[in-house]
């Protein structure tokens, strides 16, 4: 059977002060899309609107617009994809085994309040599947509650983008709230890297997380070997 994994990417464009243009970080989408891509994953792109994704301007650039983000970006059917996302209403969670949101400062707005998303997340978890998020993806588990009432990544291992890497990047003064914190807040047991901005994945069952726009590729080769590893379980 051939595995299916759920790419969660934003509709916002901007922070609170639209003079700040945001987005979707393109390598945090591009380097799992190429992993998940090499094991014949089929792949599903989905926002919390549906329709079209913005790119974050700093992903655009050196170093951070890289092989794989440069080859999607000058891809017009790559990015036709991205101009035409799916809503969560038209996502029938039953057909992934995984769900993997990406970052970019814009999912903090949009992410954490999606009751779609939560549904799906929630479906896929507690039927086994795989539930990752790299860098400021985290934030679309900030508020998902399992079926008991209980949040997601209450007593659960992660990670995510770290407060110290806000205030390094300059955006500290820019984002809506302290990730960090809030999934803190929530009960989760967060880890991050003893250096900002090194990759770093956290694996907790079938959660598997990234801090960073670094840890993309790692992340998605951990959802890989997870998903690997419950079809072998299953086997027997």
């Amino acid at each position: 059977m051939t595995k299916r994994v759920l790419n969660v990417v934003t509709n916002v464009g901007h922070y609170d002060d639209p003079s700040h243009a945001t987005g979707l970080w393109l390598s945090e989408l591009t380097h799992a899309w190429h992993v998940f891509e090499e094991h014949g994953y089929e792949q599903t792109l989905v926002s919390p609107a549906g329709g079209a994704v913005p790119l974050e301007p700093r992903a655009l650039k050196f170093p951070n617009y890289d092989k794989t983000a440069k080859a999607w970006h000058t891809d017009p059917g790559k990015m036709a994809l991205l101009a035409n996302t799916a809503s969560p209403d038209r996502i029938d969670p039953a057909e992934y085994d995984a769900i993997y949101f990406t970052g970019g400062h814009a999912v903090m707005y949009d992410f954490p309040d999606s009751e779609g998303l939560q549904r799906i997340t929630r479906e896929i978890y507690e039927r086994g599947g795989v539930v990752s998020s790299v860098c400021h993806g985290y934030c679309g588990l900030l508020n998902t509650r399992l079926s008991d009432g209980s949040h997601l990544i209450a007593g659960r291992r992660m990670t995510g983008f770290a407060w110290t890497e806000e205030v390094l990047a300059r955006v500290d003064k820019l984002v809506p709230y302290n990730a960090e914190e809030e999934a803190k807040r929530r009960g989760a047991l967060y880890e991050k890297a003893v250096l900002p901005f090194v990759p770093y994945v956290v694996t907790d069952g079938t959660l598997v997380t990234g801090q960073n726009p670094g840890s993309a590729k790692a992340t998605a080769k951990k959802v890989v070997e997870t998903i690997a590893g419950k079809a072998s379980e299953e086997r027997g």
